[in-house]
């Protein structure tokens, strides 16, 4: 079942609903089940593609054996673009990839050709040269295998699904790749709630936490502009006509008749507030996916708008799109796209920026900027993406050097060689 409705139309069954809620910050609700984000992650997959270079040690001019894709320009090595050092970790020899295919035979990825796409970051701001992948499928040949790189002094780069946004997944060097890929016997998972929110659409948030409760599993809010670039460039249908705010809200209980009269209360309770003046609703697969596709593919849009610069924050709520405002402001037409989005009961937001290129003037607006703004708000520089190598050296916004020295101490303890996924995460100097 699906509708579109205007204030004040009556609704009277549980599902996937999009609300329009009036200015001063106006929004939309999407509500959906929650079985679909699970198939929708599922379906994604890691093509792989190689990057490697001649046997021998590193260099910068071996590492030019990556070709792009025809047409597109070539991704920068990582040292190229930033000030980092390879460290003395020992280079891969043919001794150690005979010892690799001892450990898993027939998964030791040297081909130049399946490595690029495991060298290059998704989002293609970042580069590594490693010239061998490891694909084990045991936490035993996992062992094995950092023993061996353990004795050698040989540097690992562990990654999984190569998705992240602060070079975290790839290698800065020729770091050893060891794909989790194939280890996908999952034992048991949670499912997780969450909540978005931030300041005018908060009241409406604190209604749905309030009177849906338990059955409440997400509550995610995007800006018009992001809606507008999913439209551009995905062509998605936007199913409410326009407004400055739009919030999607995912409910998923175990009784359907009394979560369908829970949801028709909040619905009520949201239109006669006058907060609500345009929504849709689905309880259909197709529908909640449609739904979900406008939250979940902004990313996708954002990557088709240009170059993009990527922030993950955690800011409190009452000034989480303070920022975006902000920096509309102080970047101007330097930018092509200033966006929010996130979760909003974690105070999640994900602040993108648009340009038809990279360009250090527009970087050096940006950093350390908004991580001085976050700081002042005594918020995090990293919300759900990590530190990664991108964000090594901006912990200081978020923790004291206590903290970054008892990490820096509890990281010499665990990896006393610092071979596991080096020059990521901890700062150069605590």
């Amino acid at each position: 079942m699906s509708l579109k409705f205007n204030l004040p139309t009556p609704l009277s069954r549980a599902g996937a609903m999009v609300l329009h809620l009036v200015p001063r910050w106006s929004a939309r609700l999407f509500w959906a089940s929650s079985g679909w984000r699970r198939i929708y992650t599922q379906g994604s997959s890691v093509r792989l593609k190689r990057l490697g270079y001649p046997r021998g040690v590193y260099s910068r001019l071996a590492c030019r054996a990556y070709s792009a894709a025809p047409g597109s320009p070539e991704v920068m090595l990582t040292p190229e673009r930033y000030p980092v050092q390879r460290l003395p970790f020992s280079t891969v020899s043919e001794e150690d990839l005979a010892a690799f295919e001892c450990i898993i035979p027939g998964r030791v990825i040297t081909d130049p050709e399946q490595l690029q796409a495991c060298n290059v970051d998704w989002l293609k701001t970042v580069r590594g040269c490693s010239k061998v992948l490891l694909r084990p499928q045991t936490s035993e040949e996992v062992s094995q295998i950092l023993r061996h790189c353990y004795k050698r002094n040989l540097a690992v780069n562990p990654q999984g699904g190569n998705t992240g946004m602060v070079g975290g997944s790839v290698p800065v060097f020729d770091e050893v790749i060891l794909s989790t890929a194939l280890m996908n016997q999952v034992i048991s998972f949670h499912d997780v709630s969450g909540c978005p929110g931030f300041t005018e659409v908060l009241q409406t948030f604190r209604t749905c936490k309030g009177m849906l409760g338990e059955i409440l599993s997400a509550f995610e809010f995007m800006d018009t502009e992001c809606m507008q670039l999913v439209g551009q460039h995905l062509q998605l249908t936007n199913p409410v006509r326009e407004s400055p705010f739009y919030v999607l809200v995912e409910t998923s209980g175990s009784s359907a008749g009394h979560d369908s009269e829970k949801l028709t209360n909040v619905l009520e309770q949201v239109l006669n507030s006058g907060l609500v003046t345009d929504g849709t609703m689905a309880t259909d697969q197709r529908k909640v996916q449609m739904l979900w596709a406008l939250r979940e593919r902004i990313t996708e849009a954002l990557s088709r708008d240009g170059y993009v610069f990527k922030y993950d924050l955690s800011l409190p709520v009452e000034r989480l799109y303070d920022l975006v405002i902000d920096l509309r402001t102080r970047l101007g037409p330097r930018a092509k796209h200033v966006v929010g989005y996130g979760h909003l009961g974690d105070g999640n937001l994900h602040l993108n920026v648009t340009a038809e290129a990279f360009s250090q003037e527009l970087l050096g607006a940006l950093e350390p900027y908004v991580y001085a703004w976050t700081a002042e708000q005594r918020g995090s520089v990293s919300a759900e993406h990590g530190l990664g190598f991108k964000k090594k050296n901006v912990l200081g916004y978020s923790k004291p050097p206590v903290a970054m020295k008892l990490m820096q101490q509890l990281k010499a303890m665990l990896d006393p060689k610092g071979i596991l996924n080096p020059y990521k995460t901890l700062p150069d100097q605590a």
